[in-house]
């Protein structure tokens, strides 16, 4: 079992950054691939940015060069660094955890770009 926790969102003027953080716990996290998705009202869950064990980082295509995902997993930590953002970033941000067998969810934080 994994237990993740994500923090970090809030209320941000477009343009603006934030850095949401999932804390992982219950195994090493170096084992998973880590997942940041976001579910904006009334539309489906969708995949942000993932890295890899390896390290090796993808991103959809509407946050390629806005959003940087990194990870210590000596820390049992994931990031997700967003900048310039816009109000279609606005959604409940999620991390997962996820091997081929197991499938890990955290709670979401709430990120909220208007001005």
């Amino acid at each position: 079992q994994v237990q993740l926790v994500e923090s970090g969102g809030g209320l941000v003027q477009p343009g603006g950054s934030l850095r949401l953080s999932c804390a992982a716990s219950g195994r090493p996290l170096r084992l998973y691939t880590m997942d940041w998705y976001r579910q904006a009202p009334g539309k489906q869950r969708e995949l942000v940015a993932n890295i890899t064990t390896g390290g090796t980082t993808n991103y959809a295509d509407s946050v390629k060069g806005r959003f940087t995902v990194s990870r210590d997993n000596a820390k049992g930590m994931v990031y997700l660094q967003m900048n310039s953002l816009k109000p279609e970033d606005t959604a409940v941000y999620y991390c997962n955890a996820r091997t081929l067998v197991s499938d890990y969810w955290g709670q979401g934080t709430q990120v909220t770009v208007s001005s």
